[in-house]
This record gives structure tokens, sequence and C-alpha cells, in this order.
């Protein structure tokens, strides 16, 4: 018994270490079971995440073993090929998708070109891109990527709309390159008149950047209210009549100041219902026609004044504004030169500074005198490019310095015969030369300038040879009409005295028989030069013709011995000796004196009673003056109607012979005269015809009576 017991205890270890054992394998099974479960379950979950990606990505996935067999795509894949998913069943060959793809026409090529194609690039290690063209027009790229093991994984993408989308814009980008070749704005607007669409040409003139900046701004955030205004006026008329406006011409100041001229067409746009939703324009920049019509416009009327005789002020100003209309940043000036030739006087510059034309007015002529002074001195052009270094303007820089003067160009304006008659001047504030376009104008300028001072100058020679003696430059008869009729019209306001002096040289036509008419020429300049200097500038000293003279003293007092002053003074100046030639000469005068009011009381009056009055002194034996009196018209009067009635008598035929007996009361005989043994008829006359008398037939009072003849 003891013995089995024994036993018994022995077999009890061993037997519980077997259960021990057991009871750890399982243990370690159920704990190796969890891990794997929970390791398949983790890459299950893996696989769904993963899954779930691929199915989430936009693009077609495939995964292909190195047997072109398929282990996994997504939906897209399927969808992109028009394939049903459980025709892509992991184990799929390669070729049967191909083949499927080929029979519902998804496949760019068949199926030995296909997998000719994805061995080639699975060959290599670098990934293959390509676009494949669908048969149903579709566009699909292709990344292939080769893996280690000889598999692959691709993905497929749909490209059609984004091909289409990127068409639209290429061609977005190619219609906006396009215009902005183009020279001219073009604009596309909406019905608020926003820009929609811009060109390069509008947006630079604009101040933009780019054309995107353009986008959304109106005419208000480009131009001056007012004339954005306009604008927006004008297009909105346009929008709401659906009419176009065709070629109209606007005048818009750009970004950087400069004013322009455009060519507008602006067109209405509608959509197929005909609603008008914004217009479309396009301005072509005529600025250069437009300055080349204001310029031929300016030239015709400019040339018009000077062919009415507009005062040459008015000419010069209009052909300097003129000018700067055409140039941008120049102010022109014009100087006439003086009739001593050394200095320049302002004419005409509309632009520049008042207290800069004053100051340069009168400036002279010379070699370092500016850049007009210089000009003319070397009458050539000079063109100054920087004032303020230039040692021309050494003594003239300041006077341009706070005007912001910084060069001038200036060219002499000559006559036809080439005398220098002026400058013309353009100021810029910039140091430059001048461009071409500004030489071109520069030389137009100077032409029209010197057509209208030649213009002027020849009408003052005109005027001044119509009113004034050439040989002596003195006023002559028609002058002397106006100013005897202002100084009557003085008197007659102020109560004063007008005295007319008529002068006659005497034995002028013995000065030239004997010297010559050169000597008496040159023998009336020096009486009138000394007459002139015998009187006040506001008398008169007129030459009426050959020797005779008169003098209008102006403003006199009711003092006849003031008057004789002057007479004597003017008589003492005519007397002094003159040199014509060789020879000394002494003129001496014959002066008759009528004064306004007593002699007369208009200039016809006093002109006939002053030369009644020289003839006066004439008649006293010359070299004296004589004072009007009223019996000198008399006996002038009674001589002129004795004149009047012998021409009259001798037209009517009223003479008639008479013959008169001559009888030697000695004798008894008749005889003539011409000899004691010759006889005449009775009653024979000799005389002169002037004894004639005059026919008595008629009534008396139509007959002059005259007895003439000797007893």
């Amino acid at each position: 018994m003891a013995t089995k017991s024994s036993r018994q205890t022995a077999d009890a270890p061993e037997s519980a270490n077997l259960t021990t054992l057991a009871q750890l394998a399982t243990a370690s099974y159920e704990a190796l079971e969890r891990e794997l479960r929970a390791t398949i379950a983790a890459l299950q979950d893996q696989a769904l995440r993963f899954q779930t990606a691929i199915e989430n990505i936009s693009q077609g996935i495939c995964f292909f073993d190195a047997d072109e067999r398929l282990i996994l795509c997504n939906r897209r894949y399927a969808e992109i090929y028009r394939l049903a998913p459980e025709q892509l069943q992991p184990g799929a060959a390669l070729r049967e998708i191909v083949e499927r793809r080929v029979a519902v026409g998804t496949s760019a090529m068949n199926a030995d070109a296909y997998l000719a194609l994805a061995r080639a690039v699975n060959s290599g290690t670098a990934s293959g891109n390509w676009t494949a063209e669908l048969a149903d027009g579709r566009t699909i790229q292709v990344c292939h990527q080769p893996m280690p093991d000889g598999g692959w994984v691709a993905t497929h993408e749909d490209i059609s709309e984004l091909s289409a989308n990127r068409l639209v814009v290429d061609e977005r980008i190619s219609l906006q390159t396009l215009i902005d070749l183009v020279p001219d704005y073009m604009w596309v607007k909406d019905t608020e008149s926003r820009f929609v669409v811009a060109n390069r040409a509008i947006a630079s003139d604009s101040g933009r950047d780019s054309t995107s900046d353009m986008i959304g701004l109106s005419d208000f955030d480009l131009h001056a209210p007012d004339l954005a205004q306009k604008f927006r006026l004008i297009e909105q008329q346009l929008m709401r009549d659906g009419q176009p406006m065709i070629d109209e011409e606007e005048f818009v100041v750009d970004a950087s100041g400069t004013g322009k001229w455009f060519l507008s067409t602006k067109l209405p746009l509608s959509n197929v219902q005909n609603n008008i939703f914004g217009l479309v324009g396009i301005a072509r920049d005529i600025t250069a026609r437009k300055q080349a019509e204001i310029l031929r416009d300016g030239q015709a009327h400019i040339l018009e004044m000077i062919a009415k005789s507009a005062p040459l002020e008015d000419v010069l100003e209009r052909l300097m504004r003129l000018v700067e209309s055409q140039l941008a940043g120049i102010f022109g000036s014009v100087l006439l030169l003086d009739k001593d030739g050394s200095h320049l006087r302002h004419a005409a510059a509309p632009s520049l500074a008042r207290d800069y034309t004053d100051a340069v007015d009168g400036a002279a002529v010379g070699p370092r005198a500016g850049s007009c002074g210089t000009a003319v001195y070397r009458r050539e052009p000079v063109i100054v490019a920087d004032i303020m270094q230039d040692p021309l303007w050494q003594d003239y820089r300041e006077l341009a310095r706070p005007h912001g003067l910084r060069s001038c160009w200036s060219t002499p304006i000559l006559s036809h015969q080439g005398a220098v008659l002026g400058v013309f001047a353009m100021y810029s504030m910039t140091v430059r030369e001048p461009t071409e376009a500004e030489t071109r104008l520069i030389d137009f300028t100077t032409r029209i300038a010197g057509i209208a001072i030649e213009r002027k100058q020849a009408e003052d020679r005109i005027h001044f040879m119509a009113n004034h003696d050439v040989l002596t430059g003195l006023p002559n008869r028609a002058l002397l009409e106006d100013r005897l009729s202002q100084a009557v019209l003085y008197a007659q306001r102020y109560d004063r005295w007008v005295t007319v002096v008529f002068i006659d040289l005497d034995n002028f036509k013995f000065v030239n028989d004997t010297l010559g008419h050169n000597a008496g020429d040159e023998l009336l300049k020096i009486v009138a030069s000394r007459m002139v200097d015998c009187v006040r500038a506001t008398d008169t000293v007129v030459r009426l013709g050959g020797d005779e003279f008169v003098v209008v003293l102006f403003d006199q007092p009711a003092n006849v011995d003031l008057v004789s002053e002057t007479l004597q003074k003017l008589r003492a100046a005519l007397a002094e000796p003159g040199q014509l030639g060789a020879h000394l000469v002494r003129a001496t005068a014959s002066i008759g004196i009528a004064n306004y009011p007593k002699d007369g009381t208009d200039p016809d009056m006093l002109l006939a009673n002053a030369d009644a009055a020289m003839y006066r002194a004439k008649e006293f034996g010359r070299d004296n003056f004589q004072f009007y009196a009223p019996e000198f018209n008399t006996r002038a009067h009674e001589k002129f109607v004795l004149q009047e009635e012998l021409r009259n008598a001798l037209a009517r035929s009223e003479f008639t012979l008479l013959y008169q007996p001559q009888v030697d009361l000695r004798s008894g005989r008749g005889f003539c005269g011409r000899g004691a043994d010759t006889l005449e008829p009775p009653n024979a006359w000799h005389g002169n015809a002037d004894d004639v008398h005059p026919d008595r037939r008629g009534d008396r009072s139509d007959r002059t009576d005259r007895r003439l003849g000797s007893a």
C-alpha cells in the first residue's frame, strides 16, 4: 500500500507540470492568436484606409504585378475606361483589361500596341508619361511608374475638361496678346461703363502697369470729372438707343498730362436675346494728324491776317500760340530789331512771364548777348541747350532762372533780301536741343514771321510815302489837311490861335538851272531840316511841292508878337549859308502868315489867305514875311475876274477890230509910221492883241467895255 501511494505521490507533480505546460501553451496560443487577429485587424484597417484613400483619389489608380496581373485599382479607374467594377477583379490580366477597353471604345490603341508600350516603359526605372486621345474624344493623361519587383503602378487622369479650360485660357491669353499688339485703344465696358477688357495701349496711357489693373475702373478713375461725365453720357445714350458712334473726334489728357486727339468708334454689345450688356470701343490716336490740321489751318489764318493787314503784334502772337500748340513745354518769343540795328524790342511772347519779357526788351545785339542777341549778330541760329552753363548767357541767366527756363534756341528772322528783321526764340523747361520736328517748326515760323514783318514794314513805307514827301521826309499835302484840321479843332475848344505859314523859296529855279537838280534837292533837304529844328514837336512842317512849304504852328497864344518872334527865327535859320558841293549858297524866302480865327475859320481858308500873304511878300521884293490882310484877296479877286472875262470874251468871239486914223496935223495927211511915202487906209490901227476892244453888241450887262489903244 505504501509503495502505491508513494508511486502516486511521485506521479502527481509530473501531471501538474503537464497541466501547467498545457495551460501555458494554451495561453501562449491565445496570445499569439490575439496578436495575429489584432495584426490582421490592423492590416485590414490599414488596407481599408488605403482602399478608401485610393477610392477617393480623383485620378484612376491601378497596381499590376510582374506577371501583368491586376493587384488593385480604384473605382475612378473603372469609370474612366467605362468598365464595370466586377470586370476589374484582382488577378485579371492586363491584356484582358485592355481588350475590354478596346471593346467599349476607351482605348487609344489596340491591345498589342498598348502592351508593348507598357512593357517598354516597365523595362526601365524611370517613369513614363503620355497623353492618350480616346476614341470617344476624351483625353487621358497616364503616369506609369515601374516597381522594383517587376510590377508597376499607374495613374490615369481625364484631362478633357482641363484641356478645354486650358484652351479657353490659352485662347484668352492669345486674344489679350493679340489686342495688346494693336497700337490703338481697344476696350470692352459693361452697362455701368466699367472696363471689362482693355489692351496695353490704353492701360499704359492711363498710368496702369498691366491691363488687369484696368478691370473694374471707369472714366471717372482716369479723366477729369467733366470729361468723364461727357464720356459716360455718350456711352449711356449709345447703350439705350443701340446706335453705334462712328469716327467721332475726342480729346483726352493721358496720365503724363499730354493732350491727345482720338478718332473713336463705340458699338453696343448684345446677347442672343438682343439685350445690350455693354459696349466695345476702339480709338485711334490722331494727334499728329490733328496737329497737322491745326498747323495748316493756323497757317492759313495767319496768312489771311497778314493779307488783311492785321496789326503785326496780333499776327505774331497768333503765330506764337500756333507754335506752342504743336509742342509740349515750349514757349515762343519774337523780338524785332530796332531802327538803329543794335537792340531788340519785344514783339510777342504770350506764354512767357511779363517781368521776363520786360527785362529782355531792349537787349543789345552782340557776340555774347544771350541766344537772341548772338543769333542776330552772327546772322545764324544759336542753340543753347543749357542756359545755366552756356557762357553766352552769363549776363542773362539770372533773368531766366526764376522762371525755370533751361534751354533757348534762337533763329534770326531774315527778309527776302537777307536783311535781319528780328529773331524767333523757343524756350524749353528742360536741358536739351531741339528735335527734328521742332527744327522744322522753327524754319516754318521764321518764314511766316519774316513775311508778316516785311509786310508791315512795306505798309508803313507805303503809308509814309502817301503822307510824306519822298525827298525831305516831311508831311505832304495829304497829311497837312488832317494836321491843320486837328489844330483848328483844338484852338476852337481852348480859345487859342493856329498860325499857318506859307513859305516859298526865292530864286530856287536859279539854283536848279546853274548848279543842277541834285544841288536843288540837297538845298530843299537842308531847308526842310532847318525848319523842323526851328519849331516845336507839336508843330508841323509840310512840303507842298517844288520850293513851297507850309508850317502849322499849333496851340499859339493870341499874341502876334510871339508869332513874329518864331517867324524871325525861322527866317534867320533859312538865311544861313548852306554848302552845296563846292558852293556856299544862301537861301531866302517869301513868307505869308494867316492866323486862326482872324484870318480864317477852316483849313482851306487859312491856307488860301497865307498863300495870298506870301505873294504880297514877293511883291515887296522877296526875303520878307507878310501877315494876311483882306485887301490882298480883293485885289487878287479883281485880277482873277478880269482874266476870266477876257477868256470868256475870246471864247465867244466878242472882240471887234476898230481902225483909228493916224493924221499928220501939220500936213493933214494920214500915215502908218513906217515912212512918209507910205499911206494906209483910214482907221488903220496897230497895237497888241490885249488892246482889242470887245464887241459892243448885245446887252450892256453882258459885255466888257474897255477902250484900249492910243489916241
